[in-house]
């Protein structure tokens, strides 16, 4: 039996919010919309959805903070921020927050479509292979862990999960920039690569403690994982 996909909307602005939950119920997606980041927080720890999609600017609770608050028990559900903010350090902010995707208003239904199959697709197919070594730290894609020797393991986001996976699986070759970009993105503009790059240097200080790591900037080509 095909398992229905829920996903939680938080978008203040009534018309929106009905025209995306309208757009995604019609692909067969189960949608509960919220009007605000405090109520869709609530709604979060009640219904356990497979996605979010959370606007930017909304009263009591930005979606920043509230991904922030997810982020602290919830790494792996997939995140997409909705906002009519363009900034660079907004887009930063964005993916620094644990989000995993950033959709620039106004935007078109099919793109959001589009964005939020790659990510549950990145999820569904996802490598069976459980857990390998990367230096002296242990990587579980599965459960998107990553443990330094005997330390507890720490959790990995969604996408920092999936880039270590592409980076580890090219270990020693260079992981083409575009390529991973529209994979894990969706394409390959200015605002993704910023994206990617954030996520690079979260990656670098997550491995930071075996020395013999290094996840190389091929300028103009892509990023390089040795150990």
């Amino acid at each position: 039996m095909h398992k229905v996909i829920k996903i939680l909307l938080a978008e203040d602005e009534p018309s929106l919010g009905q025209i995306i939950k309208e757009s995604l119920e019609s692909r067969g997606y189960q949608v509960v919309l919220c009007k605000d980041g405090e109520e869709a927080l609530e709604v979060y720890y009640k219904e356990k959805p497979q996605l979010l999609v959370l606007d930017v600017m909304m009263p009591k609770k930005d979606g920043f903070t509230l991904a922030k608050e997810i982020r602290m028990q919830d790494a792996k559900t997939p995140i997409i921020f909705l906002t009519a903010k363009s900034q660079t350090r907004d887009v930063i902010e964005g993916f620094t927050t644990g989000g995993n995707d950033y959709l620039k208003k106004p935007f078109s239904m099919e793109e959001l479509i589009v964005r939020i199959k790659n990510l549950l697709n990145e999820q569904t197919n996802a490598s069976e292979q459980t857990e390998v070594n990367i230096g002296t730290y242990l990587f579980n894609f599965k459960k998107q862990t990553l443990q330094y020797k005997n330390e507890d393991p720490k959790p990995l986001t969604n996408r920092e999960a999936h880039l270590l996976f592409h980076l580890n699986n090219n270990k020693n070759n260079i992981l083409d920039r575009s390529i991973i970009l529209k994979k894990l993105w969706g394409n390959d503009d200015f605002f993704n690569a910023r994206s990617m790059d954030v996520f690079i240097t979260k990656l670098r200080k997550k491995l930071k403690n075996d020395e013999n790591i290094k996840i190389i900037n091929v300028r103009g080509y892509g990023y390089k994982l040795t150990y």
